[in-house]
């Protein structure tokens, strides 16, 4: 399953397109072009924590769990500073963030200034939701947690390269995965990194 389509499913789409003030159509274009960074930055984390995935499950706890998809979802109004957080630890800097933003609105067709917004309440459904299906799996003697957000990291993050590549030409929006992924790796966000001159955390 694409990361789009579990956005659409868990609501978020439509909770952030309301919090917005933009349709849904404009949301997915936005998710998008934000996702293959975001889903970059959480894979970097699990490299980089000493006990891999694991550490990467503790991280989702102590930065929120479940909770940070709940926030998004209420119909009250999201707590960004929980999702600015997340991307403190998955981009390292508000730089990063910003590059983030300003590549994605050449490719989504939303001003830069919604896509600031989107960017931590999309960390946090995507953090939430990770969080959420790893205490599932943790709970499953036959899906053991830390295989599971491996699985789920891994599949989410080759759904969405496969999304990019298949995206119809006319929208433009996942073509940002292949236009700032410089090295080919189907990672964007170092190159990223290197673009604002930031090394990876």
């Amino acid at each position: 399953m694409q990361i789009n389509d579990i956005l659409a499913q868990t609501g978020g789409l439509q909770s952030m397109a309301r919090e917005l003030g933009i349709d849904e159509a404009q949301a997915a274009n936005g998710a998008a072009a934000l996702l293959p960074a975001i889903l970059g930055g959480f894979k970097k984390q699990a490299q980089a924590q000493p006990t891999g995935l694991e550490g990467l499950g503790g991280l989702l706890g102590q930065l929120g769990g479940g909770g940070l998809l709940d926030d998004v979802l209420s119909p009250q109004p999201t707590n960004v500073n929980r999702g600015n957080d997340v991307l403190g630890q998955i981009f390292g800097s508000k730089d990063v963030s910003r590059a983030v933003a300003q590549n994605a609105a050449s490719t989504s067709g939303l001003e830069p200034s919604v896509l600031k917004k989107m960017l931590p309440m999309l960390a946090m459904v995507v953090a939430g939701y990770l969080a959420k299906q790893r205490g599932g799996a943790a709970a499953s003697p036959s899906a053991p947690g830390r295989g599971g957000l491996g699985g789920l990291l891994g599949s989410l993050f080759g759904g969405q390269r496969a999304g990019a590549r298949n995206a119809a030409a006319g929208t433009g929006a996942a073509a940002i995965g292949s236009m700032i992924d410089l090295n080919g790796d189907g990672n964007p966000l170092d190159d990223i990194l290197r673009m604002v001159g930031k090394t990876p955390r």
